[in-house]
């Protein structure tokens, strides 16, 4: 009697897909990969195209291909050039942002899709020379002199800190005015004569201002110099005195002896001429000694210099010191480097990178299953070996052209001139200098 023929089980189970040894052009298309930045817009590249197929038959050829097969797709290999490419602008634009950052704050920022490509704007033109990643910028030291002017500011030069003037009315016997509330008041209320507005009119909004001086006005003081009968440099009236005496005797002295002369002169009438001090506590200020009968000895008023603080992020009328901008690492209109503009040492690494992430991809396939049953045995596969190679590669891949650029950077680059120069010098001290006869 005839029997049925068995049933074998396990049934063979394998990978209905395998990496072919080539890979095909006309197959990369935007769905090919995640992003398609590449093949689409301004970066559009077929120079990428063929890296990423040249790429397959690398993959094929160092996962032994011709030995063993190998479960990817060729749009796993396409995937993992995308992504190695954009891993390359990645560090080299963080390198440059290293360079730049200083000048660029305040300049003009750029807005991005969701693949990291400008969408409009001078710079979004990338392939036409005018992609940012591209340019050798001039350098301005933006940051260094938004602090040398906000410096400057604080001590009461240049043009940043607007500094006002404003006056009191002294009072007999009255010791305390209250600034704070005199300007506050002014700035609020202003007077009305048609058209007419205090400087800071508006401007202090109950703000803490800064004192920076307080002085009045004598037509009583005279300035003079080098004593009461006139000299050198004598500021006065010459014709009512004369300005030697009869019998004068003139000692040498050096020009800058005469500058310290001045200047203490100076600092006298500045800390002993006046018949008054004060000192201010809250922006409320007292006189001492009290004024008395003002306008028939003492001065009628007194003024003060003050300064209003300003919002950090009001932009400036003139612009001068804008608020808009660049500025910090996430506002650099850096896009993707164009393909093209990537050298041979890039190309490379793409090319390496790539390959550590196809291993990856292939470890997690295979990690899916420890083994493989076929009739009688099993295959064991190797996905935990494929994942610690992938993940040292990438690693170390990462993290030299990291060191590379740090040995690079534009003040490093300046740092091996100097020493270049240095030991250029140094040899030249032993080169003997040639002997000519004319």
């Amino acid at each position: 009697m005839a029997t049925a023929p068995p049933v074998l089980t396990p049934v063979q189970k394998t990978s209905p897909y395998v990496l072919k040894s080539t890979g095909s052009q006309h197959l990369v298309t935007s769905t090919s990969v995640p992003y398609g930045v590449y093949l689409t817009g301004p970066l559009s590249s077929s120079q990428w195209t063929s890296g990423a197929v040249a790429q397959v038959s690398l993959t094929y050829k160092m996962l032994g291909g011709d030995v063993l097969d190998i479960e990817l797709t060729e749009n796993n290999v396409y995937t993992s050039y995308e992504m190695a490419t954009l891993e390359y602008c990645t560090i080299i634009n963080n390198h440059q942002a290293k360079n730049v950052l200083s000048d660029f704050l305040g300049a003009t920022t750029g807005t991005f899709d969701h693949e990291g490509a400008l969408q409009s704007g001078e710079l979004s033109s990338s392939l036409s020379g005018s992609h940012l990643a591209l340019k050798f910028p001039k350098f301005n030291f933006e940051y260094s002199r938004r602090v040398a002017e906000g410096l400057a500011g604080e001590a009461g030069f240049g043009d940043d800190v607007r500094i006002y003037s404003a006056s009191i009315n002294l009072q007999d016997n009255i010791q305390d005015y209250d600034l704070q509330k005199i300007v506050q008041n002014a700035s609020v209320e202003v007077p009305g004569t048609s058209g007419f507005a205090y400087p800071f009119s508006g401007s202090v909004n109950n703000k803490r201002i800064a004192i920076r001086r307080v002085y009045y006005r004598s037509n009583q003081t005279m300035w003079r110099f080098y004593g009461y009968y006139g000299g050198l440099n004598v500021v006065g009236n010459l014709y009512t005195y004369g300005q030697y005496s009869d019998e004068s005797t003139f000692e040498l002295v050096p020009a800058w002896q005469n500058k310290l002369q001045a200047m203490a002169f100076e600092t006298s009438l500045y800390t002993r001429a006046s018949h008054y001090a004060y000192e201010i506590y809250d922006n409320r200020m007292r006189i001492f000694p009290p004024p008395s009968a003002p306008g028939t000895g003492s001065p009628r008023k007194m003024w003060f210099d003050f300064t209003v603080p300003t919002d950090p992020w009001t932009e400036d009328a003139t612009r001068k010191n804008g608020t808009d901008g660049i500025n910090n690492y996430n506002t650099l209109p850096f896009a993707n480097i164009p393909y093209e503009n990537i050298n041979s040492m890039g190309k490379q690494w793409i090319r390496k990178y790539a390959l550590a992430l196809s291993k990856g991809m292939l470890a997690q396939i295979r990690g899916k299953f420890g083994a493989i049953p076929i009739p009688g045995e099993s295959v064991t596969l190797n996905s935990s070996e494929l994942a610690s190679q992938a993940e040292a590669e990438t690693t170390a891949l990462k993290t030299e052209l990291v060191e590379l650029l740090d040995t690079l950077t534009y003040e490093a680059l300046m740092e091996t001139d100097a020493n270049l120069t240095e030991n250029s010098n140094r040899i030249q001290v032993h080169v003997p200098m040639g002997i000519y006869r004319g």
